[in-house]
This record gives structure tokens, sequence and C-alpha cells, in this order.
């Protein structure tokens, strides 16, 4: 096959997921997986996961990377951005369509009853997924100690990415000390330098300073994407730019929507200034993976191998859910307020527990539905 024909061949994949992919990261993981290893053979398995391992050692979101490492593996660098914009570009296409119709609707007496439905269920939404993503970062009590570190932090008003980051320093520290056989290198402190990057005093809401904010975002996203909102809250919500209720229907929308769930970063910039917010919401947060996923696809085998990054990554990990928690307790103590939203929110755990493999998207929209029932009441 030649390179135009393997061209369209990535396109055509990555678009088909990225338009038929409800659910979050691992169900895109799950249908690339099906699409490149065992239909296609683009790959083996064994390449697929030591992909996986890599990319969780970078900033950004997972799966959406996962797509621009397998197209590049396929048809080279070009695959690489023609995948990765084919995956992406469904997401943010019907959820600049929502942002448009949110902007200017969502204000009317009759949009009302579905929005108060959906924010105590994309709470549940969100407690689901730090219970799962708990699970396999809580590895160890000296983590479970770091972990309960950063969820203090970030309740009492510590910036959720400076506490993420800070615990990622940290633990890698402390479990390298305890180890005595790694030393500290440039290589494993990316992360800790990306902190350590200086951006403008973003005092005013300009299209440069969502950029850049977006930017900065991109460059410490570590964890779920769910980590997202966490660093939204910090940059834009506490500097009074965006509203925490428009924060919890951007949420609202990624569960909606296929593909990844960064694209709600394209909600929130059109919010926030229209279709330039929009646009540039989106490059700043999407940008420095296509770099990232260039830069280390030929490094993956040596990554891989390398246990110096795994203390670095499980630290990460554990202070990404805790990070998601924090932002869980004070979005709940502003939601949870009377005994509808009460209902709500135990209907929806109710749900989660009888159908455990539900999509996510039927819980907001079960939310919505019975929001505006029991608003008639």
């Amino acid at each position: 096959m030649n390179q135009q024909n393997k061209l369209l061949e990535v396109a055509g994949v990555m678009f088909k997921i990225g338009t038929m992919a409800f659910g979050g990261p691992a169900v895109h993981i799950s249908m690339l997986e099906e699409e490149v290893v065992t239909k296609r053979k683009w790959m083996t398995h064994e390449h697929f996961l030591d992909l996986m391992g890599a990319t969780n050692l970078i900033p950004g979101p997972n799966s959406t990377q996962m797509t621009m490492h397998c197209s590049k593996e396929r048809a080279g660098n070009w695959g690489l951005f023609i995948g990765g914009f084919a995956f992406i570009f469904p997401a943010v296409f019907i959820t600049g369509i929502i942002a448009w119709l949110y902007f200017r609707y969502s204000t009317l007496p009759e949009f009302v009853p579905y929005t108060y439905g959906i924010k105590p269920a994309v709470l549940i939404v969100i407690g689901s997924a730090v219970l799962k993503l708990g699970k396999k970062a809580l590895k160890n009590w000296e983590l479970a100690i770091l972990g309960l570190g950063v969820f203090l932090a970030s309740v009492l008003g510590v910036n959720e990415i400076a506490a993420l980051l800070g615990a990622g320093l940290l633990g890698f520290i402390y479990f390298s000390i305890k180890n005595s056989k790694t030393k500290l290198n440039s290589s494993i402190l990316f992360p800790v330098l990306m902190s350590k990057i200086s951006f403008p005093v973003l005092a005013q809401l300009t299209n440069l300073n969502i950029f850049l904010s977006f930017l900065k975002i991109a460059l410490v996203l570590y964890g779920s994407g769910y980590v997202l909102f966490a660093y939204v809250d910090a940059e834009l919500v506490e500097k009074g730019w965006l509203t925490r209720q428009q924060l919890l229907d951007a949420i609202a929308v990624g569960q909606f929507t296929p593909g990844p769930i960064l694209s709600t970063a394209t909600f929130i910039g059109y919010q926030l200034t229209g279709i330039w917010g929009a646009i540039l919401a989106t490059v700043g947060l999407f940008l420095p993976s296509f770099i990232l996923v260039m830069i280390l696809n030929p490094l993956v085998p040596k990554m891989r191998k390398s246990e110096k990054f795994r203390y670095l990554l499980d630290s990460v990990n554990i202070a990404a859910v805790a990070v998601i928690a924090a932002v869980l307790f004070i979005m709940a103590k502003e939601t949870l307020l009377d005994w509808r939203t009460i209902t709500i929110a135990a209907t929806s755990i109710v749900a989660t527990m009888i159908w455990k493999k539900i999509n996510t998207m039927w819980i907001v929209a079960g939310g919505a539905f019975l929001g505006y029932l029991l608003m008639m009441l």
C-alpha cells in the first residue's frame, strides 16, 4: 500500500473511532486496539502495550495520544497529524455546535430543569471515575498518604497544578531514596521542568490568555481527562472568568459527545469569548500532544523498559486522583442543596451499581430527564 492510501486509511479509521467512541478513554483504547491490532494488524499487541505504557509518561490526553502513536506507526509523521486531527475533529465539531446552542438558549426557562438534573448526575460520573482510577493508583501506604495530602491541600485552596506536580516530585525523591538505585537525571524530570515554565500573569480575559491557560494545562495534564476540570477550576473558575455552573455543564457536554473528553475545552472557550476562544482553547490544549508524541514515539522501546520513570508516574497518578476527588468534594457542596438534587444523585449511584457497564452518557441523560420531572412537581 502506498503512502497516500495509508494516510487515507489512517484518516478513515481514526475518524470512525472519533465519531463512535462514547464513554471515555477506556472505550477509545479498546476500539483502537480492535481496529489497529486485531483487524488491521498495524502492529503487535505487545508493541501496542509498549505505546500505552510510554504514553502514560507524558502529559496530555492519553487516548488521543495513542491514536497519534498508532497513526505514526502506520503512516509516519503525516499520519500522526492526520490521524490525530481525524480523531479529535468529530468531538470538537459537535461540542462547538452544543456550545453555540448553550450560549444562545441555556438561559431560557424551559432549559433550566434539564441542566438542574444534569449537575448531580455529573458528580456521580466523576465519583465513579475517582473510584476506578483510585483502585489502580493506590499501590502502597506511602502513596495513600501522599494522595491524602494532595486532597487536603486542594480542598484548602492550594493550586491543583502545584499540588499535583509537587506530589510527583516528592514521591519521586522518596521512592528513589527508598530503593537507592535510581539517580536523578534530566530525562525523568520533564514534568517537573514543565511546572517551572514561566507564563505571563493572566490578569485579563483575552483570547491570548485563554490560549496560554490551556497550553499551560496541556503541559502538566497527567492522569485521567477528568483532571482537566480540576485544572480549569484553578485556572479559570478561581479567577472569575468561568462559573462553576458552566464548568459542570462543560463536564456534562463531555459525556454527551464521542471522542476525547478534552474537547470540552472548545465548549469552555466559546463561553469565554466566542468562536475565537473556542478555537484557541482547543489548539492550546491539543497542540502539545502532537509535538510530544512525535518526539516520544522513536524513544518508546528505551523508555518502556526503564524503571526510573515509575516512581514519578505512580506519585503523579495518585495525586491526580486526589485532585479530582477534591474538586468533586467542592462541587458536591455547591450542588447537593435540596431533596431533588440529592434524589438525582442517589438514583445515579443506584444506576451505576446495577448496570456497571452503562455508558456515562446515559447517566447524564437520565439525570437531565429526572431533573425535568422533579422540577415539574
